[in-house]
């Protein structure tokens, strides 16, 4: 009997595995070694991809992508999809970006998150990309932005952040 794939392996291409990896391992090398590492399978993707069905998809210095597809347990009471799924993805994308172009023992957090919506997404709407890519890169502070679009490049949101760069604690 045949399982039909998930909404993760559909994107992915292939089964894809979750859970969190050690921040050591995680924070030895580069971020780009570390995100291109997860792409292949080395290491899982994070939780929360399988809980939006949304995934990392590309990887290079300065510039991720990613790919969702909304689903009915993502509506809201007037039955789009909730703006909660496209900020996380957003955000998700926006972060990436940013770690993409980490060193070896950097790490960073999120100081703002800016989110605009043009149009509703709905469920029928299918699988949305989100490209996010470096504005600026310093010794502390790191800006991006992204644009959430379907399959034929009609843009559904947009954002920016800006994150903290800082070095990982030795412990």
């Amino acid at each position: 009997m045949s399982k039909e794939k998930s909404a993760i392996e559909s994107i992915a291409g292939r089964p894809v595995a979750f859970g969190v990896t050690d921040f050591k391992t995680a924070t030895a090398m580069s971020g780009l070694e570390f995100l291109q590492a997860m792409l292949v399978g080395k290491f899982p993707a994070p939780p929360i991809c399988e809980v939006l069905d949304f995934l990392l998809v590309e990887a290079e210095p300065g510039r991720v992508l990613f790919a969702g597809i909304p689903a009915d347990r993502f509506r809201n009471p007037l039955g789009t999809v909730h703006g909660g799924w496209m900020s996380t993805i957003l955000d998700s994308a926006l972060g990436c970006a940013v770690h993409s172009t980490l060193k070896a023992g950097q790490g960073y957090t999120t100081v703002d998150l800016a989110v605009s919506f043009v149009r509703a997404v709905h469920q029928s709407t299918g699988k949305l990309k989100c490209e996010a890519k470096v504005i600026h890169v310093g010794g502390r502070i790191a800006t991006s932005e992204a644009r959430l679009v379907d399959v034929e490049g009609k843009l559904y949101a947009h954002g920016t952040t800006t994150c903290l760069v800082m070095p990982v604690p030795a412990s």
